[in-house]
């Protein structure tokens, strides 16, 4: 092949130009085609090529049927599941670890589970998948990219450390699933009344914590773009310091985190000590809003009047504080905290204006009008527990 006639030593200087040539030349022997060398060039993505084949596929979704007994129209549904693109029966996409993936998809088939539930599983899969894989390429260009490496030098370098480092993996991610599984089974209901009706409460009553950073929309328009990454890792990182006991992270987007518990108490504290140490970072400012009621775990999120209302209360809070609902003050009481009225006001699919009251810390110079705690039998009949819960709906 000419590589000069074909225009892919254009614009180099001598030194880009001879390693480029090299690369080329290797890669041309290794079996890459004319037109993959001629995308890869057209895309700026030459020297990863060889990472390409690293992580590449040698199996069609034929292929792993008749390899493990997966059908191939749900390998190909599970793939898109994954976030991954769609594929043709006899496209060589899959690798010998989706080989092994596929083999323990049969298993759970076998055992019981539907294909509406691999899907599912599947497509919560890729999402934390995606994030994973891109925070750790980010981490692998930082520690392995050096300034004046050569097309040739990054292409083989790249190639070798995703072949070494791509298996070691494996531990930290099973280790992980296990960590959490056991934390999930632990937090579960499995008592008298699920055994007699073989299922599982549809929702449960919890109180549900949005926080966000005040003006990171407008921030995004004012910092380069490396620096507003930096915000949002940072909230991620502030958020989990703050979820322990009761209290649990369920996801971060972007400049937003949410938080349920089967306690409100805890929760406010939470909520509390997040805007705390979010001023003690020199964050932008952060507000949050808490509700509670029936809350419906899906696909490891959850869904609901409460969780809607928690994020609508979120909207209105100002700067710095932690709004929550009439039901969250009383299920909350004053343990340690400080409540002054806010208001009513009208949130969004709510017919009635709605009083909502301010959360500080129980400090000498906490501050503000001091609502008087609801009577404690009031309290204790609105105060959510672990346990009490609702059945879902039969459609």
């Amino acid at each position: 092949m000419d590589f000069e006639a074909e225009g892919m030593l254009e614009d180099l200087s001598p030194a880009q130009r001879a390693a480029r040539l090299e690369l080329l030349e290797r890669l041309a022997a290794e079996g890459f085609s004319p037109q993959q060398l001629r995308d890869a060039v057209a895309e700026n993505r030459l020297a990863l090529l060889e990472v390409d084949r690293v992580l590449g596929g040698e199996y069609s979704a034929a292929d792993i049927q008749e390899l493990t007994g997966v059908p191939i129209e749900l390998m190909l549904r599970i793939r898109q599941a994954l976030g991954r693109s769609a594929l043709g029966a006899d496209e060589r996409a899959f690798s010998a670890a989706d080989v092994d993936a596929a083999r323990s998809t049969k298993l759970f088939l076998d055992a019981g589970f539907d294909e509406r539930q691999i899907i599912e599983i599947s497509r919560v899969l890729g999402e934390g998948m995606a994030r994973l894989a891109a925070a750790v390429t980010a981490s692998f260009l930082d520690t392995f990219l050096a300034a004046g490496d050569s097309e040739d030098e990054v292409a083989e370098r790249f190639a070798e450390l995703t072949a070494q480092l791509t298996p070691a993996l494996t531990p930290p991610l099973v280790a992980a699933f296990r960590g959490h599984l056991s934390d999930s089974v632990s937090r579960g209901i499995l008592g008298r009344e699920e055994l007699e009706s073989g299922d599982v409460p549809g929702s449960q009553d919890l109180a549900v914590c949005f926080a966000d950073l005040v003006g990171f929309t407008r921030l995004g328009g004012e910092i380069e773009l490396r620096e507003l990454g930096s915000v949002a890792g940072r909230l991620a990182a502030l958020a989990t310091s703050v979820a322990h006991g009761p209290v649990r992270l369920i996801k971060t987007i972007g400049d937003a985190a949410m938080f349920v518990s089967p306690d409100a108490g805890p929760l406010v504290r939470a909520a509390l000590a997040l805007v705390q140490t979010a001023e003690e970072a020199e964050l932008p400012s952060l507000r949050a809003g808490i509700a509670v009621g029936p809350a419906l775990l899906r696909a490891g999120d959850y869904y609901g009047h409460s969780v809607n209302i928690a994020s609508r209360v979120t909207g209105v809070a100002r700067p710095g504080s932690v709004l929550c609902t009439e039901e969250v003050r009383d299920a909350a009481g004053d343990g340690g905290l400080l409540w002054s009225a806010a208001g009513r006001h009208r949130l969004k699919g709510v017919k009635a204006p709605m009083p909502l009251y301010r959360a500080r810390p129980a400090e000498p110079d906490g501050g503000g009008e001091i609502a008087p705690p609801p009577p404690a039998d009031a309290r204790a009949a609105r105060r959510p527990r672990a346990g009490r819960s609702r059945r879902r709906a039969e459609s």
